[in-house]
């Protein structure tokens, strides 16, 4: 049996003890249980794990953290109300935890960082500085800043100097507080075609441009799979630009093992190189129900880096 099947078995016979009611993994039990810590600060997501949970975003937390995660993350935690939003970030200090990334500024759809119209600048720095006062509220230094799309009209080198210029502005605003922007970038073949920020080699000449602690690379295992492929050398070139981390198997964008991805080895070498912050868990389940949220749980125990 090679290494993949033998995990992937080992996988679903452990979900199948879960669901059978093994010792503390039932469905009834596995709210209850205090599970070992993972050594990696693996960050969940609300809504991953509603079959097992609900939708009460406090019960979440504290069902993860029974799980043994020490860390959460809100992609759209800017759209959520301020009383939402301090009683999250009251779960998660009131348990230990840490709470990861939430995005500042995010636009799909025109260009921004890319462009020079004066009011898109303008209106990304009001969000960027809105972004400050949410993560001073959750305790975090993390915000995830989208970067637009790309502009047909403009030759790439003068989007590429728009943007550096951009990041400096928001790097002058993240600073004093001791905040880090990360920038994601995103594969242009199955999710994002025509965004700007598509590999790491342009992130890292991007960040290396602004020269500050306060702008980094989110490097999501998913997107640079598709994109790029090579991911071990990638990560090991642009190693000193990278500030956060999300993960994602490939095809399907779903928990580790699902896919084509070695997660055991992958997350072994970024725990061996002293990575120790973040791990985002921005991916769906492959599998339905209850069933199938145990066996992504099973999976992280399966990929835990040593």
């Amino acid at each position: 049996m090679n290494r993949k099947n033998f995990i992937r078995s080992s996988v679903m016979a452990g979900a199948a003890l879960m669901v059978g009611g093994g010792k503390s993994l039932s469905a009834q039990a596995i709210s209850t249980a205090k599970e070992k810590p993972f050594n990696m600060k693996f960050s969940p997501e609300f809504g991953i794990f509603k079959e097992l949970v609900g939708k009460d975003l406090v019960d979440q937390i504290k069902w993860g953290n029974d799980q043994g995660f020490r860390a959460w993350e809100n992609t759209y935690l800017a759209s959520k109300s301020v009383a939402d939003q301090e009683r999250i970030s009251q779960a998660v200090q009131k348990l230990g935890m840490e709470f990861g990334q939430f995005v500042g500024t995010m636009n799909f759809k025109i260009p921004t960082f890319a462009s020079r119209d004066q009011s898109v600048r303008d209106q990304v720095l009001k969000e960027v500085r809105a972004s400050v006062e949410i993560a001073k509220r959750m305790n975090t230094k993390f915000i995830h800043n989208v970067l637009g799309t790309a502009d047909p009209k403009l030759q790439w080198d003068f989007q590429m100097a728009n943007a550096i210029d951009l990041l400096k502005r928001c790097a002058e605003i993240y600073e004093p507080h001791g905040m880090m922007m990360v920038m994601e970038t995103m594969n242009h073949k199955i999710n994002h075609a025509g965004m700007f920020l598509h590999t790491i080699p342009q992130a890292y000449a991007m960040a290396k441009a602004v020269g500050s602690p306060s702008v980094k690379i989110l490097f999501d295992f998913y997107h640079v799979q598709i994109q790029e492929g090579n991911i071990l050398p990638t990560l090991d070139y642009a190693w000193d630009e990278i500030g956060y981390m999300q993960i994602g198997d490939t095809p399907g964008r779903n928990e580790p093992t699902s896919g084509e991805v070695n997660f055991v080895n992958v997350l072994q070498h970024v725990h061996d190189k002293g990575y120790r912050g973040f791990m985002g868990m921005e991916h769906g389940i492959s599998k339905p129900g209850k069933s199938g949220e145990l066996a992504a749980l099973a999976a992280y125990r399966s990929v835990d880096p040593k």
